[in-house]
């Protein structure tokens, strides 16, 4: 039996490998980490490749900090190029190719010893833990590397949402879904900071250099005297891993901290304040890599609540850090109006971001630079890069992406989102009729920009699995690997995890996770929002389960215009809102014309009839009704191939995984009727295949014999089969039952309810008085994502008793044992022959 964990290591698990493999690599003599140092990163390189050498090959290794001239060809050298210089390794660097800033060589050596060497300390860890990845998954056992690594981008970082919550004993995490901050708690920095510090080694692991260590929609006690002195601590504990720390603003906080009458940008005494905390930061921070600002966007104050402009509220701060060294202001382009009039057929929201900065290009001090999220509107399932990429040309760009899976099941579904990552990453926005990848413009190469780059909302919790879902790894490992090499393809990429992380050897567990991994986007996809028309999910709560009528009639922008006639945006120049002419004209003439737009983007452009017949020959709504049910049925695949694989990974992590698993299976089916029949109700065009609507072996609570039950209205009625479900209305115990209408035979269970906050129901389901199966309701203590205090798409869910014998006419009864709140929902049972899925 393998030994359990808990998923704390990631991919640096360091697993031993087979002999076969340890046989192959000659025994080395010691290691050196050319250091000055005890807590630098070139000293933590050294004790990194102990361990790992030992864990992998088990050879246990001394460490130096010099090089004595003897046996250096059987061991392993790191530094920088100036160390080896020093050190009397000079011909080992002599004729190194370039190496810029962070960049590395590595040379593996026959067998033997090795050389790392980095363009900085920095680089010389990244060489180490390459070494070590190689080393892990087998790959030096029979090839030699030797190679310079250099970064595609000189900004990589990552921006924590973590918050103070100075009014409650929490440490949430906005958009968290893996427990709670490792950063904050109760208002304050935490006092250990362990947990910060294996974050920084995980993330020096795939060369991320920066982390933005709070919310945008921060608070300004972060900067009392207490949180600056703990801003110093998370610093001290990242930096020996290259990790360089800065913070979000808020931009009120001279009157909210200082007592100030205004936060004008132009007011001196404004000024004056954020020169003078700026100084108190970097006197704690000496290293401090800048701040992020989030303001005139969803409710937050800004310069523009000032009558000042973007420019002006930028400036400010980055004339405040010039002082002090390299530090950039990182400035969100997320700004747009949520109380946009939807009557208004010119509004909308993904024209917001040229409209607002596209005009500013060349006010902005030389250290602003713009963070544009990938796409126009908010990290949706499918959407086309943000146009201002194509429109900032002196003023330099970060290009921010989302680790979270806000839109895209909140890591309790698995989601691999690299695929979705590349198409951004590889679009060619053709500015002045030249290439223009997007990945080359966020890297500096379009326009020669040196400091440019990546970011991403990430959401490492104090969980073990870090995310909630040891799966979910798989995007924090790849957002890495992409900001330093954006052309990697994102197979390749998974692969290099599942070996890392759960087997470099056995072809069964490669291969199974890679399908899973690599069909899951789009399988999330076809059930959750498909033809560009966004992730369907309900706006105005959680942005979790599915409510796609809550798209439309609100001011925030994310509309799909679905009436009984046709469905999607129109954003072309002709007809529309222009977004469409906000790309450069090879691109405009594109998305203008629906016959050269490409289908996955058809609704994000065109409002169509449903009847619009695709390039497949589907029409629009035939579309919708088969990829819902074909991205469904591929979701019950999950948990089938993932238990081929029981033995295989150590128990602890395989049942966590397969739990998720079966959960994303049954969602995907509440998915996959609520979207369904949504756009049946509004359209009235019934589903060729006589689906939709029609469930064979279905049996609706509403119409059992209910005992101590009510029959409610769900809202919103597709959240519900049959728009309808019961709840208790005894406070002890409801029952609801009927009698078996099929044939006798085995029969696998399904039980839909609902899993809400507020209590956790217990449930029994009886066969003849016989008790087949039992479960509680305690999702929200189990998935960690935002859940819902109602009978909604959010907690709808499912429960399975597979192969139970049940006669034909067998009496079956649910039993629900309220609490709290939780008034053990029911929304219908099916009876399904063994391997059919409803």
């Amino acid at each position: 039996m393998l030994p359990p964990e808990t998923g704390l290591d990631a991919w640096l698990r360091y697993a031993p490998l087979s002999e076969t493999l340890r046989s192959q690599h000659k025994q080395l003599s010691h290691i050196v980490a050319l250091s000055d140092g005890s807590a630098d990163p070139v000293s933590v390189a050294g004790q990194e490749l102990q361990e790992g050498i030992r864990k992998i090959l088990g050879h246990s290794l001394t460490v130096s900090s010099r090089h004595d001239g003897a046996s250096s060809d059987s061991a392993i050298v790191v530094g920088t190029v100036s160390a080896f210089q020093k050190s009397g390794l000079s011909a080992a660097v002599q004729s190194l190719p370039a190496l810029e800033e962070d960049g590395f060589w590595l040379d593996s050596g026959d067998g033997n010893g090795a050389h790392i060497v980095g363009q900085n300390e920095r680089g010389a860890l990244y060489g180490a833990f390459e070494y070590l990845s190689l080393l892990a998954q087998g790959k030096l056992a029979s090839a030699t590397v030797r190679k310079a690594y250099n970064p595609g981008a000189s900004i990589r970082y990552v921006n924590q949402w973590d918050n103070l919550d100075e009014n409650c004993p929490h440490g949430s995490i906005e958009r968290g879904y893996g427990g709670k901050s490792i950063f904050f708690r109760d208002g304050f920095v935490l006092e250990d900071l362990s947990r910060v510090r294996q974050y920084a080694r995980l993330l020096a692991s795939i060369r991320i250099n920066g982390c933005i260590v709070n919310n945008v929609n921060s608070s300004h006690e972060l900067f009392n005297e207490t949180n600056l002195e703990g801003l110093g601590r998370i610093a001290d504990a990242m930096r020996p891993y290259g990790v360089r720390i800065g913070v979000s603003l808020f931009f009120d906080t001279p009157r909210g901290l200082a007592g100030l009458p205004t936060s004008d940008p132009l007011d001196p005494a404004v000024v004056k304040f954020w020169e003078d905390l700026t100084a108190k930061l970097y006197k704690r921070i000496p290293d401090m890599l800048g701040y992020t600002i989030k303001a005139n966007s969803e409710g937050q104050p800004g310069p523009l609540t000032y009558g000042r402009t973007l420019a002006e509220g930028a400036n400010m701060f980055a004339r405040a850090l010039k002082p002090h060294g390299d530090g950039i202001v990182m400035y969100r382009a997320f700004v747009y109006n949520h109380h946009l009039d939807e009557a208004d057929l010119k509004n909308d929201r993904a024209n917001a971001a040229v409209e607002y900065f596209a005009h500013l290009d060349g006010e902005f001090e030389d250290n602003v630079i713009i963070q544009i999220k990938f796409g126009p509107i908010d990290f949706q399932i499918r959407e086309p890069p943000s146009p201002l990429f194509a429109h900032l040309r002196k003023t330099p760009v970060i290009c921010e992406f989302m680790v979270c899976q806000e839109y895209l099941g909140q890591q309790s579904h698995y989601v691999y989102m690299a695929p979705e990552w590349e198409t951004i990453l590889g679009f060619d926005m053709r500015i002045d009729g030249k290439q223009s990848l997007v990945r080359d413009i966020a890297g500096g190469k379009v326009h020669g920009w040196k400091r440019s780059g990546y970011a991403a909302v990430t959401n490492v919790g104090d969980d073990s699995t870090w995310l909630g879902h040891h799966l979910s790894m798989s995007n924090l490992y790849a957002y890495g690997r992409l900001c330093w090499d954006a052309t990697e393809p994102a197979q390749d990429i998974l692969l290099d995890w599942i070996r890392l992380t759960f087997s470099a050897e056995n072809s069964t567990v490669i291969d199974t996770i890679r399908d899973i991994g690599m069909e899951s986007w789009p399988t999330y996809e076809a059930y959750s929002g498909n033809l560009g028309i966004q992730t369907l999910c309900d706006i105005l709560y959680t942005h979790y389960g599915p409510s796609p009528g809550s798209q439309d009639g609100n001011g925030w922008g994310q509309w799909t215009r679905a009436d009984d006639k046709a469905l999607g945006m129109d954003r072309t120049a002709a007809t529309g809102t222009g977004n469409a002419a906000q790309y450069p004209p090879e691109v405009a003439a594109r998305f203008e014309n629906i016959e050269t737009t490409p289908d996955d983007l058809l609704l994000w452009f065109h409002h169509v009839p449903y009847t619009h017949k695709l390039k497949s020959g589907k029409t629009v709504i035939q579309h919708f009704y088969d990829a819902h049910y074909d991205g469904s049925q591929n979701a019950q695949t999950f948990p089938k191939r993932w238990a081929s694989l029981k033995g295989l990974i150590d128990d602890a992590r395989w049942e966590h995984v397969a739990f998720k698993l079966a959960y994303q299976a049954g969602h995907s089916l509440v998915w996959r009727d609520s979207v369904n029949n949504f756009y049946l109700a509004k359209c009235g065009i019934p589903d060729e295949k006589n689906r939709v609507g029609n469930y064979r072996w279905r049996i609706e609570a509403e119409s059992m014999q209910l005992e101590g039950y009510e029959v409610v209205d769900v809202t919103p009625r597709e959240a519900a089969s049959g728009g309808r479900a019961v709840v208790a209305s005894s406070p002890t115990k409801a029952t609801a039952t009927t009698r078996n209408p099929f044939p006798t035979g085995k029969r696998d269970i399904a039980v839909n309810y609902y899993d809400h906050t507020g209590g956790h129901a217990r449930y029994e389901i009886l066969v003849d008085g016989k008790v087949v199966g039992q479960w509680t309701g305690d999702l929200d203590t189990r998935l960690l994502h935002a859940f819902s205090e109602h009978v909604d798409g959010h907690s709808a869910t499912r429960v399975y008793f597979r192969g139970v014998e049940v006669k034909e006419g067998a009496e079956i009864s649910v039993v629900g044992y309220p609490d709290g709140k939780d008034k053990a929902p029911l929304d219908y049972i099916s009876l399904l022959p063994e391997g059919v899925v409803d």
